[in-house]
């Protein structure tokens, strides 16, 4: 039988805190959404200032992340770079700002941010998977 890491409560609570710090250290009002593997929200923190929008696109940022298994940017240059039918995939968010959790080589959850700039979002998001995987 396999045996695979899971996000415990703890790191979801330094996943936020550590995104939330990068925000806030560049004036940013983002959401910050944390999903399981499957693209479950496990949590979900709306800074001051970020609309209300920006929930409902972080999520769905994170969710596309944990599911793809890869970087939601990577499926926005696709689609920018001609792969247009690649918008019917059943998955909403796929655009720059999504990032997954990868521990020993697996996808355990994923970091969806929405409410700045796409490249502003990564790193936000980056910092949140950071808190935990170094």
């Amino acid at each position: 039988m396999q045996t695979k890491a899971i996000l415990a409560q703890a790191d979801v609570t330094n996943i936020l805190d550590a995104a939330q710090k990068e925000a806030d250290s560049n004036s940013w009002p983002v959401t910050i959404a944390v999903t399981d593997d499957g693209g479950h929200l496990l949590a979900l923190r709306r800074l001051d200032g970020a609309a209300p929008f920006s929930a409902e696109v972080a999520t769905h940022k994170a969710r596309s992340a944990a599911l793809g298994r890869k970087e939601t940017q990577v499926f926005e240059e696709m689609i920018n770079g001609g792969r247009t039918a690649f918008v019917t995939a059943p998955l909403q968010g796929l655009l720059s700002g999504g990032v997954p959790i990868t521990v020993d080589g697996h996808v355990v959850g994923a970091v969806g941010i929405s409410g700045v700039k796409p490249d502003q979002d990564v790193q936000v998001a980056k910092a949140g998977v950071a808190a935990i995987t170094g």
